[in-house]
């Protein structure tokens, strides 16, 4: 195994030991980004090779530099007997819709391609306070805007590492195929309606949706301000929670923030004994409207994945948790259509401060006034996905419009968080600590299958996206793998800044887990590895 390869608490706790340095570690861990990711994102990406379809692509930016300047710092200080922080020394990547300082912030769009951000991020910057060292700002959907990854303007968008003729979802794609790929040990990403989670089931990693405003978001390009939650990627269940403490926690520049002490994670190897965990029908099958009929036509998931929830269950039971059956969460169904709603009217909003005048993009064109370069801007500056948020935003936040779809969006809204909280209601009938649902209806589709259809897009997010209305904690870990070697994720839920509840249910899964087949198994990346270098040094 690789240096680039052990997880985050390992790293840290060989650099503290100086058993390796912080130098070391990412010396190994760009020699691993060479040797797998290929091209970075570009605006002229050319046509692609054999071989660039056989490369992950999860970067825009390779930080190298600055990576380097962190690590010598780190090191410095271990020498001089200081404590560098719970991550000293582990690589990390960051989705490139936070700001750090004096490095590009494109969020994925041309309209951002020339941005140089003047201020860092609030959950960056306590990364590296923490210890950890940024090697660089991955590839996502542009401003978020989908769940394979594919609508970045920086082509070629990121690969699978698992199957590199699939998405590895979206929008924190580059996130989650950097941590699997062992391009980084930990990544920081964004979850709107499952940006995390869907990501990270598709790549088979770990991913964590805090609750809303348990992380800052200052810093982070705003996409849907109401939804949008910064949370940590990782590959297992205890580096997932080291980082979760790092970057949560109150911020006087963010008014959103929870103004709550963050609980020790001490607990996180306690068994589950006496934990209600609860199964819902709800989230065995997908929902969507008939647009011939008018009607909602139902779907079941994946047999392969609910078979991987009922298994955990089990596993869950078997270890002293209270399984509850038929939970009901009725209005998880109106999800999709709320958010399509919602998001898109503040997106739009968040989307005019982009005019060609303060910073990004402008029209090189020759404009008679200030309208026409405003249109040239963002008709030039924007992809796709940007403009149909842009349109269907202002048509259903208009006056003669609000009251048929926007409020009564938010109204639905209430009732996803109703639902909820009858769940998790203490004196309630089932009194739950979590719920235990799949992450997403499918494993990771192949690229180009789903691409243009927003609809179909947006439903690969159904299981997701509730959480997002509620504002509470979700996770996604992996759960198997499918008849085909893909990743399948399962999801936990939990009440309101329980979130170390949920790493206490999911590390015990992970424990429970540890011995079966299917843990041995690597991604198809790691072929090619093996190929460029059998010998690896280990550090147990």
């Amino acid at each position: 195994m690789e240096l680039c390869d052990y997880p985050a608490e390992q790293i840290s706790a060989l650099v503290h030991q100086r058993r390796v340095s912080a130098a070391e570690v990412l010396d190994a861990t760009l020699q691993r980004i060479e040797q797998v990711d290929g091209k970075p994102g570009s605006l002229e990406p050319g046509d692609l090779t054999a071989e660039d379809r056989q490369r992950v692509h999860a970067f825009i930016t390779l930080t190298r530099e600055r990576a380097r300047a962190q690590a010598a710092e780190i090191d410095r200080r271990i020498a001089a007997g200081e404590d560098p922080g719970p991550l000293a020394g582990v690589p990390f990547t960051v989705k490139d819709i936070f700001c750090v300082q004096d490095t590009p912030s494109t969020a994925g769009s041309r309209i951002l391609a020339n941005f140089t951000a003047p201020y860092t991020a609030t959950p960056v910057e306590r990364m590296e306070a923490a210890g950890a060292v940024m090697v660089g700002k991955v590839n996502l959907d542009e401003f978020t805007y989908g769940s394979s990854n594919e609508s970045s303007a920086f082509q070629p968008s990121p690969r699978n590492p698992w199957d590199l003729t699939r998405v590895p979802g979206g929008s924190s794609g580059g996130s989650a195929a950097s941590v699997a790929a062992g391009e980084a040990a930990l990544s920081l990403g964004t979850d709107t309606a499952g940006s995390i989670r869907q990501p990270a089931a598709f790549c088979g990693v770990v991913g964590m949706k805090p609750t809303y405003g348990r992380v800052s978001r200052y810093g982070l390009i705003a996409f849907a301000s109401s939804l949008d939650c910064p949370g940590p990627v990782a590959r297992n269940v205890r580096d997932a929670a080291i980082m979760f403490q790092v970057i949560a926690g109150p911020d006087t520049r963010d008014s959103t923030s929870a103004r709550l002490p963050i609980p020790a994670l001490d607990g996180l190897e306690k068994d589950v004994r006496g934990l209600r965990i609860g199964l819902s029908p709800d989230y065995f099958r997908i929902t969507f409207p008939n647009a011939e009929t008018g009607e909602f036509d139902q779907q079941s998931i994946s047999s392969e994945i609910e078979s991987s929830v009922r298994h955990a269950a089990d596993l869950l039971a078997k270890q002293g948790a209270e399984i509850i059956e038929h939970v009901p969460m009725p209005n998880t169904r109106y999800g999709i259509p709320a958010y399509f709603v919602i998001s898109r009217v503040e997106a739009a909003s968040n989307l005019h401060r982009y005019d060609g005048v303060k910073y990004g993009y402008r029209t090189p064109d020759r404009v008679d006034d200030l309208r026409a370069m405003y249109r040239r801007t963002r008709a030039q500056g924007f992809g796709l996905q940007p403009k149909l948020r842009i349109l269907m935003g202002m048509y259903v936040s208009a006056a003669q419009y609000s009251e048929q779809y926007y409020l009564r969006a938010l109204r639905v809204r209430s009732l996803i968080r109703r639902d909820f909280e009858q769940a998790f209601d203490p004196q309630g009938p089932y009194r739950l600590d979590a719920l235990l649902t799949p992450t997403t209806p499918t494993t990771a589709f192949p690229m180009g299958a789903v691409y243009g259809n927003s609809v179909l897009m947006q439903y690969a997010d159904q299981l997701t996206v509730p959480a997002n209305h509620a504002g509470v904690p979700g996770l996604s870990l992996t759960g198997g793998l499918d008849q085909e070697g893909l990743p399948i994720g399962i999801q936990l839920l939990g009440p309101d800044y329980r979130e170390a509840v949920l790493l206490q249910i999911a590390r015990s899964y992970e424990m429970a887990t540890e011995g079966e087949p299917w843990r041995k198994i690597k991604p198809q990346i790691s072929q090619l590895l093996n190929r460029q270098n059998p010998i690896r040094k280990t550090y147990d």
